[in-house]
């Protein structure tokens, strides 16, 4: 509960109230990973790899050659915010394969 100063117009005028702090919607939970579930998909992608798709992408970005990577991403996945998405996703893995081989 929140407490809000003593309020000069409207109905309470003069008293103060304190703000009744609602839960949050279901809905706005949707599209939020919990933790089971990004456990679960990690360990799906360490099983199953990449896809070829994944892996010709890693190889563009692994010659820095971002832009035609996310030409040819947005051709495979048909959206830009998700290509960008994926460029992103592919790029923290060659990061970390970076940082894990020395």
């Amino acid at each position: 509960m929140v407490a809000v100063e003593a309020l000069a117009v409207g109905l309470n005028a003069g008293y103060k109230v304190t703000k009744n702090e609602r839960k949050q919607r279901q809905n706005r939970h949707k599209g939020r990973l919990s933790k089971r579930n990004k456990i679960v998909r990690e360990l799906v992608r360490e099983v199953t790899g990449m896809a070829p798709y994944e892996r010709r992408a890693m190889e563009l970005l692994r010659i820095s050659k971002d832009k035609k990577a996310l030409k040819f991403l947005k051709k495979r996945i048909g959206s830009h915010v998700r290509a960008k998405r994926k460029r992103d996703e592919v790029q923290a893995i060659l990061t970390n394969m970076r940082k894990h081989h020395k």
